[in-house]
C-alpha cells in the first residue's frame, strides 16, 4: 500500500513554497536543510510551524518543503500557508479551526514600487521654499 502524501502550495511576498506532508517521525526540511538552520531565527520557525502546533500535529508528519524566491520572512509565511492547505486536504474537519486562526488566508501585501523623482516609494525629497 502506498503512503498517503498531502501536497499544497503557499505564497507570500515574492516567495512560493510547495510543502509535502507524509506520515512520519516529525522531520521538517526546507530545500533539504533542517528548518531551524534554514530559517535561522526562532520566531520564523515558530511562525512556519503554527498550523501544526495549533492542531497538536507537531511530531506526526515528515514535512519536506521546496522554497523559491523572496527572503526568509516571506518564505516562512509561505510555508505556513502551504502546511495549512495540506492539513486541510488531510482532514477537512479542521477547516474551521484553521480559518479562525487565519492560516488559510493568503497575505496579499506586496512591496510598493519606487516612483521616479523620489528616493523611495513614498518618501519625498525635502522641500525647499528658497
Amino acid at each position: 500500500m502506498q503512503e498517503q502524501k498531502f501536497s499544497a502550495t503557499g505564497r507570500r511576498k515574492e516567495s512560493t513554497v510547495r510543502a509535502i506532508l507524509t506520515p512520519g517521525k516529525g522531520s521538517f526540511r526546507i530545500n533539504g536543510t533542517d528548518i531551524s538552520s534554514y530559517l535561522k531565527r526562532q520566531t520564523l520557525v515558530d511562525h512556519a510551524q503554527q498550523p501544526l502546533v495549533e492542531n497538536d500535529l507537531l511530531g506526526i508528519f515528515d514535512i519536506s518543503c521546496n522554497a523559491k524566491g523572496g527572503g526568509l520572512s516571506g518564505q516562512a509565511g509561505a510555508v505556513r500557508l502551504a502546511i495549512a492547505r495540506a492539513l486541510l486536504l488531510r482532514d477537512p474537519a479542521i477547516r474551521g479551526k484553521l480559518k479562525a486562526a487565519g492560516f488559510l488566508t493568503r497575505d496579499a501585501r506586496e512591496v510598493e514600487r519606487k516612483k521616479y523623482g523620489q528616493p523611495k516609494a513614498r518618501k519625498r525629497f525635502q522641500y525647499s521654499k528658497r
